[in-house]
């Protein structure tokens, strides 16, 4: 099986999507401004949406500083921003019909009894409904190719082999992997632009769009921002909140996706010449980029 190469419209649709679990750090100004850049350099839309899925730690309250932010540096939403929290119930409509097809299974399973698979679950479990229960998507030997304009050709599968991925947590709430499926798939998505980090679970999400027959969007991936231990940028480690509206920043943020702009004189200017200057091609077959001495400030 294989990602078509076809976008599922003739119009480029690209979105930012982040999880309100912390403010904006370095990292993810970086990768909004990827996904942004490529948008706008093809005269198409960005949106963003906000993925709070987990209720448990996501915030409010980051959902309004996170966009505030994004405001700060010119990056708007074209659309309504949609957050996944207000649409539970489409996700379960989802899981319903994977249900039907009987390619997801309840399990009881624990953390604990996962250690000895590194938190993998490899294999159909023989668990109730009848018990605190979450549903998982059956592993699969499907193999999935991705053209990817920046990492090139990548054949995915030991995601799906080894692993069956939670769908719906025993808490309720909604996983990631099937909620950013249905959304792309709603707001018709076309293009994916976003971290080298998510590599590892498309094809999880490639598995999903085949099994409910949808096109899935072209997809690349750009390098991580990492630090000196080799870890990315992330709120997991503490990142930094990044300051608003702020040019020097945004300028860093462009010189590691190969722009190196002369001295704008406002974001607003930054912003229309890195359309100008975006080219992915410049990113093609690195996975991670090492923070910079003069950019250790920002973890």
């Amino acid at each position: 099986m294989s990602n078509h190469d076809d976008p599922v419209s003739t119009v480029y649709r690209g979105r930012f999507a982040p999880s309100p679990t912390g403010p904006l750090h370095f990292g993810s100004l970086v990768s909004a401004l990827a996904s942004y850049l490529d948008a706008k350099k093809q005269q198409g839309s960005w949106i963003i949406r906000i993925e709070d899925v987990d209720g448990t730690r996501c915030k409010p309250s980051f959902s309004e500083q996170i966009t505030e932010t994004l405001r700060s540096y010119q990056l708007f939403s074209d659309e309504p921003i949609r957050v996944q929290s207000q649409h539970s119930e489409i996700y379960e409509q989802k899981l319903s019909e994977l249900k039907r097809q009987q390619i997801v299974f309840p399990c009881n399973c624990t953390r604990q009894s996962l250690a000895q698979h590194n938190g993998n679950h490899p294999q159909e479990c023989q668990s109730t409904t009848s018990k605190p229960h979450s549903w998982r998507l059956k592993a699969s030997s499907a193999v999935y190719l991705c053209q990817d304009d920046i990492q090139g050709s990548l054949q995915l599968s030991e995601d799906l082999k080894n692993n069956c991925p939670v769908l719906k947590r025993k808490d309720g709430f909604f996983s990631y992997q099937l909620a950013v499926v249905v959304d792309d798939h709603l707001q018709n998505i076309s293009h994916l632009v976003r971290g080298a980090d998510l590599i590892e679970t498309t094809a999880q999400q490639l598995h999903l769009y085949n099994l409910f027959g949808w096109t899935p969007p072209s997809i690349c991936h750009i390098p991580l921002i990492i630090n000196h231990s080799g870890d990315k940028i992330s709120k997991q480690n503490h990142a930094r909140a990044i300051e608003n509206g702020h040019l020097p920043t945004l300028l860093r943020a462009l010189h590691y996706l190969k722009i190196d702009l002369t001295e704008p004189s406002s974001i607003a200017e930054a912003i229309s010449l890195a359309i100008e200057a975006w080219d992915p091609s410049k990113l093609k077959g690195i996975k991670d980029l090492p923070l910079e001495k003069q950019d250790l400030h920002f973890i």
